[in-house]
Parts: C-alpha cells; structure tokens; sequence
C-alpha cells in the first residue's frame, strides 16, 4: 500500500509539473521598456541616431498562442526634438525647430524565430498599429513655450488657402520591428529591441509644404505666426527676407517617421504573487485513501 500512494504521489507531481510548465510557456507576461526616441522628418532627414534621442519607457503585455506566436500590446512615451542648426548645410538657414512628446498605444503579433522553451533564447520579429498623439511647439524669440498648430504656419485651416487642412493631433502609424529576448528564468526574461513607427503625417515638425503669403499670414494668425514660420534672419547668416508664397518648406512627399530603441524586462504575471507572498502549496492534489483506512 505505501508503494502504491508513493506512485500516486510521483505521478501527480510529474503530471503538476507538465501543467505547469505548459502554463508557463502560455502565461501573460509584462515588459518594462526603457531607452531612446528619435525621428526621421523635414527637421532630421536621417534615420534613428543616438546624437539628439531622448529618453522613451512604456508597458507592453505579451500573451503567448504557442511556441512561435505571440500577441502584444501596450503604451510607450517619449519626445522627439529637432532642429535645422543639426541638420544638413543648405538647411541651416531657415533655422527652423521643434519639440513634441509622443504617447502611444500599439498592438501587435510577434513571431518567434526559435523555440524560447528548449534554447531559452530567441530573436523575434513583430508587426501591428499604433496609434499616438503629439503636438509641436518651440519656443519664440522671447523663451516663451508656443504651441505650432494654431498658428497656421503653412496657411492649413486659412480661407484663403482651401488646400491647406490642418491637421490632427492623433494619428495612427504602422509599428514593426523585431529584437532578441534571454530567460534568465522561468519567470523573468531580457531582451533588447529596435522598432520602428511609419507614419500617415508629415507635420510631426509642423513642417511639410510651402510657405504662404507674409501678409496674409499676419492677417489671419498675427506676428507670432509670421515670426515661427520662418526664422532666418534670427541666425547669423540667415536670409532675413521672407520667403515668397509657395516657395519650398518642406517635402509633403516624405512622411514623418520615429523610433524606439531600448530593453524591455520581462516577467510572468503569475510570479508576481510569488514575489510578494511567496509559493503556496496546492493541498488540494492528494491520492484518494482507501477505504479499509490504510
């Protein structure tokens, strides 16, 4: 009898401990992620950088469908900033710049180049939407914070320029990118990841078209509008002759775009409870006496 309950106790261990650990494999984690934004646009012709990023973190959530598979989602914040005294040569001279916070949602699948289970280690690729808000400004000749919207810099929103529309504050973008991920355990993983967000706007930097008309600008939105949509005569070397309307101040082909780069912390959500009040014993999982009371 007592080798009987001691195979009955083995067999429910091993079978708790499968169960287990295929639960592990499918548990929903989160991810802490920490590292640096940048933007590719009108103010910054070039890919992500590190020179001018800034600090971005967020929270994303992963949810296992199998080995290969894996749903996310989650938010991330950051700011992107620019400027035309970084950027190339014959753009100095508009001396143009701006900042913007960006706060995102995305969601996604990520897709698993190994099996994470038996080599602890995979690199990924994922793919999904994202959507985020922004809203450009810098500062004016005074030091004072201006917001770039509502001043029409390139006449979007004025009668007189019907073409011109402004444009929105949210917006969505297509989010993909990919990285490497390390289980350091079965409940914690690192990882570090590149990703990238291909916009529908070009007015990140509130610069995409052409300049229009001084007078016109000055009527509609008043000085400060006239004094934030061109800045050359601000900087030495600059042209202080406004520019023409419809002459270039943009490239409207070209969508905005920014990035994100960083590490992401990784743990299961059902450590959590472990972590705080420790592993309990499931008391319920017993051999069933026998009814002689052996």
């Amino acid at each position: 009898m007592k080798t009987r309950k001691t195979l009955c106790v083995i067999f429910l261990l091993l079978l708790y401990k499968n169960s287990f650990s295929q639960d592990l494999d499918k548990s929903t984690s989160i991810s802490l992620f920490t590292g640096a934004i940048n933007y590719q646009g009108d103010l910054n012709p070039n890919s992500f950088t590190f020179k001018h990023s800034n600090f971005a973190a967020g929270l994303l959530l992963r949810k296992p469908l199998n080995r290969w598979f894996t749903l996310r989602a989650g938010f991330i914040l950051g700011k992107i900033e620019a400027a035309d005294r970084w950027n190339r040569e014959y753009l100095k001279p508009r001396n143009l710049s701006v900042v913007t916070n960006i706060k995102e949602a995305h969601a996604g699948m990520e897709v698993n180049v190994l099996d994470m289970a038996a080599s602890r280690f995979t690199p990924y690729l994922y793919g999904g939407l994202a959507v985020f808000q922004f809203n450009p400004w810098t500062y004016d000749n005074a030091g004072n914070k201006t917001y770039l919207k509502p001043l029409s810099t390139e006449g979007q929103g004025l009668s007189q320029y019907p073409e011109q529309k402004p444009y929105n504050l949210v917006q969505f973008a297509l989010s993909f990118g990919g990285g490497a991920k390390f289980a350091i355990s079965d409940a914690i993983c690192i990882g570090i990841e590149f990703s990238q967000r291909k916009t529908f706007t070009d007015y990140l930097d509130d610069v995409s078209s052409h300049y229009v008309d001084r007078n016109v600008l000055l009527q509609e939105r008043g000085e400060k509008a006239v004094e934030l949509a061109y800045r050359g005569g601000q900087s030495p070397g600059g042209m202080p002759q406004y520019p023409l309307h419809g002459e270039q101040r943009g490239t409207p082909s070209e969508m905005d775009w920014y990035y994100f780069f960083g590490l992401n912390t990784e743990i299961k959500l059902h450590s959590l409870g472990n972590l705080f009040h420790g592993t309990k014993t499931v008391a319920s999982q017993r051999c069933p006496r026998n009814v002689s009371g052996y």
